[in-house]
């Protein structure tokens, strides 16, 4: 490890930058004026299981299938400020922000009225609650023997906040939080608490809590000092880029993380409590932390931010997120105040992305229960969606294995259709439903293992089996997949049980729209799809059985199906909806490595001549669709013989109001009417040759007779 070289920073270089300031290995010193405190060093804490059935089979958190998504380590570093020049000069709190601490209250307290100043000190009018708006200590106060003071640097929800310089460490810089209110008996509960608890968080996205003093009767919490911009202030520049937002999301989803599996919940997230210095990001301001649970009407929280349940239920973990959902809101969302007149005001209908403006639901339903019931499974789901983004801003896609669903079993819509005048026929529901990724099972399951090899089979055969086996959850789900696959009638009844069972599981949905799209069902598999899309935002699999049902149903898939290809290339069966929908180009973007690259370049070569009006066709179409043909070595020989032969009869048809090009050849021969006839002519004995029947033989003869050229002998 090496030492950071700016004056007073106690971080160490890590890949060429600090790992506090974020200052470059080769960096000139700053003139500050003193040392920052030291960064939490604990390293972040392993996501746990998903705790409910909602949420559908365990999986690991996000981190896992980030792959080479950025972070905010990749964004530009925030400088550190200087501590001396954010002490404030006339520390007072605006009579605007004046309220009675009471919660039961919370009425404007300390306001001017009738040419008189408002009190800073005094009693609220409306319960009597002794209030004092008076910073404690002063430039040079010592405190606890330790502590020198430097001045008031904020004052917040529950009490001031002072810069101090650590005597007994050389001076470091640290923070004293004091209370806003000292005589206020729940507001130095809430310090006590928040001391006998906090001093055992250690984690870098989290301040850290140093210690807890008494000076004259006075409790003073010691934190280290983070110097950064806050998001709050980053927002005043205007709002955030999305794709930078959900960076912040994640790292406040891993803060969060470890503390609800401390049994903690941090209840008061907004934007001016998160701060950025170098290249990371730390909550702070923990006076609001709680264990989970706590008592309803005891969460110090900021209205617009706050889950409206908080005043009747405990907080929760759910509650919890809401805050992240409501933050990410603020920062992203162009003209968005979270409350108005003291009231929370409700998202907009496009909060600027589909897939954000889902998580963002999600994560605020009024029902805790259709929330997402632990940060990791938001964390995975928010991952989802900033793959979508960055793929589109970058214009490359940012693959992963979902946690939640296996790959795609088949593409479906690749065959091409029996009418000559068209590339693809309609596509068909039953062959979509079968071919849509199947969800993981829950290896916490007694039955996971037997039912691991039998993913993706499928069959009279397997259900037989699955009878046999100890009747579990998954195998349960696994039996009620097939036979929505199946389209079989004693689906319902066993989806039917299923719910009762596993009340809010998005895989009982999901098996919904398996039925409704084997079955033809078209528009009721949209409205399933789109329920489990709301469900799993980030999630690629639902996207796909979106699109897959607005097809059938006659209605646009074409931007479902562009969100999953530019996503991921692995779902081939998106690039074929794409090239159903007229974007035949998208075809060429098959991996060379995909098995559908065959049909994809065959697709392609087909749509030159498969239109019903041949004028907008060059010569240069032709021969390229029947050079594409010629590259495909893994292609069929008589299925290459007869896609020639379309071609060629494509340019005999172009010849009937074109002139012949110079020069030019198409698949091998002259491009003109005589000898493209004889080529077309050739190819038909050819294949009369190895006809598979006598009927099929004369027929192939019968065309060759009809092109060969016209000649007097």
């Amino acid at each position: 490890m090496t030492r950071c070289a700016q004056p007073g920073c106690t971080g160490t270089i890590e890949e060429g930058y600090c790992d506090l300031c974020g200052s470059a290995a080769n960096s000139p010193p700053l003139p500050v004026s003193a040392p920052v405190s030291a960064p939490a060093s604990a390293p972040v804490t392993q996501p746990v299981g998903r705790s409910r059935p909602v949420s559908g089979p365990v999986g690991s958190s996000g981190r896992s299938r980030a792959g080479v998504l950025g972070t905010i380590a990749d964004l530009p570093s925030v400088p550190p400020r200087d501590p001396v020049g954010a002490v404030m000069t006339d520390p007072e709190v605006p009579e605007e922000k004046r309220f009675c601490a009471n919660p039961a209250c919370a009425q404007a307290v300390g306001r001017s009225r009738e040419g008189r100043a408002g009190l800073t000190d005094g009693f609220c009018p409306h319960c009597r609650t002794q209030f004092s708006f008076t910073p404690k200590l002063s430039k040079g106060d010592l405190v606890a023997g330790q502590y020198r003071v430097l001045g008031c640097l904020a004052h917040g929800g529950l009490g001031w906040v002072y810069l101090a310089a650590d005597e007994n460490l050389d001076g470091m810089w640290v923070v004293l939080k004091g209370l806003l209110n000292t005589n206020d008996a729940e507001a130095l509960a809430a310090a006590e608490a928040e001391r006998k608890f906090l001093t055992t968080v250690d984690h870098p996205n989290i301040v850290k809590i140093l210690n807890f003093q008494r000076s004259e009767g006075l409790g003073y919490i010691v934190m280290e000092y983070v110097g950064g911009k806050s998001l709050h202030e980053l927002r005043r520049q205007g709002p955030l880029p999305l794709r930078e937002t959900l960076m912040y999301g994640r790292e406040i989803l891993h803060a969060f993380g470890y503390l609800h599996e401390q049994g903690l919940v941090y209840c008061d997230l907004k934007p001016a409590n998160v701060i950025r210095v170098g290249k990371r990001l730390k909550l702070i301001d923990l006076g609001a932390v709680q264990h989970i649970g706590s008592p309803p009407g005891t969460s110090w929280a900021t209205v617009g931010y706050h889950a409206p349940e908080l005043d009747t239920r405990p907080s929760s973990v759910t509650s919890d997120l809401y805050t992240v959902a409501r933050t990410l809101a603020v920062l992203a969302i162009s003209s968005y105040s979270p409350a108005r007149g003291g009231t929370a005001t409700p998202l907009p209908q496009d909060c600027g992305h589909e897939s954000f403006t889902r998580l963002l639901r999600r994560a605020t339903a009024a029902d805790p229960a259709d929330r997402f019931q632990s940060a990791w499974e938001m964390e995975d789901q928010l991952v989802g969606v900033l793959r979508e983004i960055s793929a589109l801003e970058d214009g490359v896609p940012y693959p992963a294995p979902s946690t939640l669903f296996g790959p795609e079993r088949t593409a479906v819509g690749t065959a091409l259709s029996e009418a000559g005048d068209q590339v693809f026929g309609p596509l068909d529901p039953a062959l979509a439903a079968r071919g849509l990724p199947v969800p993981l099972v829950d290896p916490a399951d007694p039955a996971a293992g037997s039912l691991a090899g039998l993913l993706g089979r499928d069959g009279k055969e397997l259900i037989e089996q699955l009878a046999a086996m100890p009747q579990t959850t998954e195998t349960k789900l696994m039996r009620a997949r097939l036979l929505a696959e199946g389209a079989a009638a004693e689906t319902p009844v066993a989806l039917n049980e299923l719910s009762t069972a596993l009340p809010g599981d998005w895989r009982v949905t999901w098996y919904r729209g398996v039925l409704a799209l084997a079955t033809g069902q078209a528009d009721q598999a949209v409205s399933m799809f789109d329920s489990c899309l709301s469900m799993l935002p980030g999630e690629l699999a639902p996207k796909l059985a979106l699109a897959y049902a607005l097809e059938c149903a006659g209605r646009q898939a074409g931007p479902w199906y562009e969100a999953v290809w530019r996503t991921d290339h692995s779902y081939v069966s998106a690039a074929f909806g794409l090239a159903r929908t007229g974007r035949m180009s998208v075809l060429d973007q098959v991996p060379a490595t995909s098995s559908y690259r065959v049909a994809a370049q065959v697709a392609l070569a087909a749509s030159v001549v498969r239109r019903s009006d041949l004028s907008g066709v060059a010569p240069g179409d032709l021969v390229g669709a029947a050079d594409r043909l010629t590259g495909l070595d893994d292609l069929d020989p008589r299925r290459r013989d007869l896609l020639v032969a379309e071609l060629l009869a494509g340019a005999l048809a172009w010849l009937e109001t074109g002139s012949p090009p110079k020069g030019k050849t198409l698949a091998g021969a002259p491009f003109t009417e005589p000898g493209l006839r004889r080529r077309l002519e050739s190819i038909f004995r050819k294949l009369a040759v190895a006809a598979d029947s006598r009927q099929e033989r004369h027929a192939l003869i019968d065309q060759a007779n009809a092109v060969r050229p016209r000649t007097w002998l």
